[in-house]
């Protein structure tokens, strides 16, 4: 059986993720549309957040910050970003978070594709990873470095040439996929063959019809994603489960157990 889990507020995931019968608490550290002010803000710091997952056995995984873009040209993002990134990697190590994921980001409309690429092997060549980082693939925007199974491959073929590169992770978000013109199903497999590898996955449907471009997440059964396509998916993934479903902790119960009984 898959590691379940639920996107749960920062103040307590433990708590959080107990309330929902989860095993798994993917966090926000800091205001995720903000570029400062990032800090662990569980009473009694990081180190006690990790000895409370430890003795609950919950994992927990960070997400990091919207705002954060480093494919971008534009420097006054792009070097934020980097730092922040670089943050967020060092603050995720210290509650003994299994990784961070962070999204795929995009470039200028008047820019050439590649340059965003290559910022991602930049970025990576310079990351201190002392846990992984797991890159989302997105939803909408032409210019986006993680739309599609096609952009994942042209993102991985640039990072593979950075001192580190082979240790990046990925994260499959199904509303993401659904909304950016991928079919669900064999989507792993075609993710594999370029990535290799998926150590996460965003179980989300999707409020909007395929290959909107629409980044509008649906509880689980009441989008237009196909059901039986998501729960396969998840079952050939072999990866722990995230819901980032809309509501509380009464939804993401429900969206959990809708996953569970198909499951199996």
């Amino acid at each position: 059986m898959a590691v379940l889990g639920a996107h749960v507020d920062q103040a307590d995931p433990i708590a959080a993720a107990t309330a929902r019968g989860a095993q798994l608490a993917q966090i926000f550290i800091g205001d995720p549309q903000a570029f400062k002010g990032h800090a662990v803000g569980y009473p009694d710091g990081p180190a006690a957040l990790k000895q409370a997952a430890q003795e609950a056995g919950i994992t927990l995984v960070v997400h990091a910050p919207y705002v954060i873009n480093v494919a971008t040209t534009n420097n006054r993002i792009r070097i934020p970003s980097r730092k922040m990134l670089q943050q967020q990697v060092s603050l995720a190590a210290e509650i003994g978070a299994i990784g961070v994921v962070v999204h795929g980001g995009h470039v200028l409309a008047s820019d050439d594709d590649a340059a965003g690429f290559d910022n991602w092997r930049k970025c990576v060549d310079r990351l201190e990873a002392e846990v992984p980082i797991f890159i989302e693939n997105t939803a909408g925007g032409d210019k986006a470095m993680a739309r599609g199974v096609e952009k994942v491959a042209r993102l991985w073929d640039a990072i593979g040439g950075a001192e580190g590169g082979d240790q990046v992770g990925f994260c499959l978000d199904t509303c993401h996929a659904y909304a950016g013109g991928e079919e669900l199903a064999g989507l792993v497999d075609r993710v594999r063959a370029v990535t290799g590898r998926i150590d996460l996955v965003h179980a989300n449907d999707s409020r909007d019809a395929f290959n909107s471009g629409a980044d509008r997440h649906a509880n689980l059964g009441q989008g237009s994603l196909p059901g039986d396509d998501l729960v396969e998916l998840v079952r050939q993934a072999g990866a722990p489960v995230v819901v980032e479903t809309p509501g509380g902790a009464a939804e993401h119960t429900a969206d959990l157990d809708w996953l569970r009984e198909r499951l199996g």
